[in-house]
């Protein structure tokens, strides 16, 4: 008997309990409430092809828009998917799955559903790196589409811009519609930039006015790459080719 209660205690021991654990769980299942087990792993199994549906239908939205959308481009530009953000950079640079074997070089413009994204700053042989305009380094060229009223544009980290008018006293109120300028060194004139949301005529050294971007830079998943050549002569850096697969997966995708 000790010898039976030894050998006893030591094989729970040696298996953790896991004996004594099914042997409740099989007596005690017909008092238990729910799914049973291969149900629970039948139901997991539903939800989940449920949820792959659902993404397959939304990306098949953004491919039929895109594929209409293209069809209004001309054929000097190209389509690029969103591949890579940083997550502490998030307003300042998106990567993207084209580079210098498409033809992209830096300087190309970017834009994206509503208007103006930013500029390609640096390029691999598969991949761009693009400067947004949300970016507190970048500078874009701007007046208001109904006054003509003339100033520059700075980034502000979110999905809104500041604008500073040349004009002491500009024609603007909430809701102009504003567009690249003729005087635009970096981008072509007319893009789409965003409206007016709030101004601020008192501030010094000049006025100022919030825009409110109208491509939504925070979700974005393709963009369009325009050739364009800037006219200041800038010093940008290319993408060394072995750190192309480091900047992919330093990247969070869409």
């Amino acid at each position: 008997m000790v010898t039976l209660a030894i050998s006893s205690a030591w094989f729970l021991r040696y298996n953790d309990g896991a004996v004594l654990y099914e042997a409740y769980h099989w007596l005690t299942r017909p008092l238990q409430s729910g799914l049973s087990r291969e149900q629970q792993f039948e139901s997991s199994y539903i939800l989940e092809l449920q949820q792959r549906i659902v993404e397959l239908e939304n990306q098949n939205q953004v491919l039929q828009e895109l594929a209409s959308y293209q069809d209004t481009l001309p054929e000097s530009v190209a389509t690029a998917a969103v591949i890579g953000r940083s997550a502490d950079h998030w307003w300042q640079h998106i990567v993207l799955n084209r580079g210098s074997r498409d033809g992209i070089t830096p300087g190309y413009t970017v834009t994206g559903p509503g208007g103006l994204v930013g500029r390609v700053v640096a390029v691999s042989p598969n991949t761009s790196r693009v400067l947004i305009i949300t970016d507190p380094t970048s500078r874009v060229g701007a007046k208001v589409s109904r006054s003509r009223a003339m100033g520059v544009i700075r980034g502000q980290t979110n999905n809104r811009v500041v604008m500073e008018f040349f004009d002491k006293f500009p024609d603007v109120k909430a809701g102009d519609v504003v567009v690249t300028s003729s005087y635009s060194r970096l981008f072509p004139k007319d893009i789409a930039v965003g409206r007016v949301e709030s101004i601020d005529l008192t501030k010094s050294p000049a006025p100022e006015a919030t825009i409110q971007l109208s491509a939504p830079l925070s979700v974005l998943e393709w963009v369009v790459i325009h050739p364009f050549e800037p006219l200041e002569s800038v010093d940008i850096p290319t993408i060394p080719e072995q750190l192309e697969a480091d900047e992919e997966s330093d990247g969070v995708g869409p």
